[in-house]
């Protein structure tokens, strides 16, 4: 059985994504609690299930690494179907859920209109450093692919960082507009599948990536600059010391609610564009997640819209925690 977004392994769809164009939560939790049991609990405890997303998808909180599963294995073990009632299974499913990526909703729409099939054979278009830089000047944002690690040894000025190790197309949808034109900047030979993995969220303005990255930065350095990280015992040992900081939690709120850093505040790293006015961009600011991605592209945005200094920490939270435990490691 193909259970598509309605039941994973280990969890059910989020009722909560389509509520800002005329459903509500409450509305879609009691369909889909109606889905659930008039038309998946009654089948025999063999049926096999095959999702359609696994762990790392945004469209739930507890998916499986595990692609598929049986409805007996589910009925034992996802939270979701254990509900007593209806009443409960809303309650459950939507507690403790992340905030949706603002491109859901883009897609929702795109979903309901006919669109060109995607031809993931087509390489984007190899730009210079002159024709990328004109794609920029009219508007088109750069999204730099490569790691946290070496994006912060040296970038483009301007670069959002979205890797493309980690939940690339989610966190690239999260941070960057749907109606604006993006050019690359990735390690060679990864141009096609960036420009694939933005398509398949409805991101399909790629207009290029910059030809042979490394040798157009190593010639022109006055157009590169380093991202600022520190390690968390680096950190502890600078932060009274650094006047009017500006301490930035950018994980789910979820994460937040079984711990944070004292004095931090909370931005979840998806609406973090719509929310800069919280901040103050002349105040030196320390980003962290759980482990060092999610803050990497947070940085990247502050430092894009203005942001004078910004730093992440190495290893996020998990780090933190971990020097917390050795007080010796400082």
């Amino acid at each position: 059985m193909l259970t598509g977004d309605t039941l994973f392994i280990g969890d059910v769809g989020r009722p909560d994504l389509l509520s800002s164009i005329g459903f509500s939560k409450d509305e879609l939790a009691k369909d889909l609690y109606n889905s659930i049991q008039t038309k998946l609990m009654p089948l025999p405890d063999a049926t096999r299930v095959f999702p359609g997303h696994g762990a790392g998808s945004a469209c739930g909180k507890n998916l499986s690494t595990d692609t598929s599963s049986t409805m007996g294995e589910q009925r034992a073990s996802n939270y979701a179907l254990k509900a007593t009632d209806e009443a409960t299974f809303i309650e459950l499913v939507t507690e403790g859920q992340a905030p949706p990526p603002s491109y859901f909703i883009y897609d929702a729409v795109l979903n309901r209109k006919d669109r060109p099939l995607l031809d993931e054979a087509a390489a984007p278009d190899a730009l210079s450093l002159s024709e990328f830089d004109t794609k920029v000047t009219n508007g088109a944002m750069i999204i730099d692919g490569r790691t946290p690690e070496d994006f912060a040894l040296g970038h483009l000025t301007g670069s959002i960082n979205v890797g493309m190790a980690g939940r690339y197309a989610e966190f690239a949808g999260s941070v960057v507009p749907s109606d604006v034109d993006m050019v690359l900047l990735v390690d060679e030979g990864f141009e096609t599948e960036a420009k694939n993995r933005l398509a398949r969220i409805g991101f399909d303005r790629v207009v290029g990536y910059l030809e042979h990255p490394v040798a157009a930065m190593l010639d022109n350095p006055n157009r590169v600059q380093r991202a600022s990280r520190m390690t968390a015992t680096e950190f502890a040992d600078r932060r009274d010391g650094i006047e009017d900081l500006q301490l930035l939690d950018v994980r789910g709120p979820g994460e937040v609610a079984l711990g944070t850093i004292e004095g931090s505040g909370h931005i979840p790293v998806g609406q973090l564009p719509t929310r800069l006015d919280e901040l103050v961009s002349t105040k030196p600011t320390v980003v962290f997640c759980a482990g060092g991605y999610r803050s990497s592209v947070a940085a990247s945005v502050l430092r894009e819209a203005g942001f004078v200094d910004v730093s992440d920490i190495i290893g996020g939270y998990a780090a933190w925690t971990e020097m917390a435990a050795v007080p010796s490691q400082r």
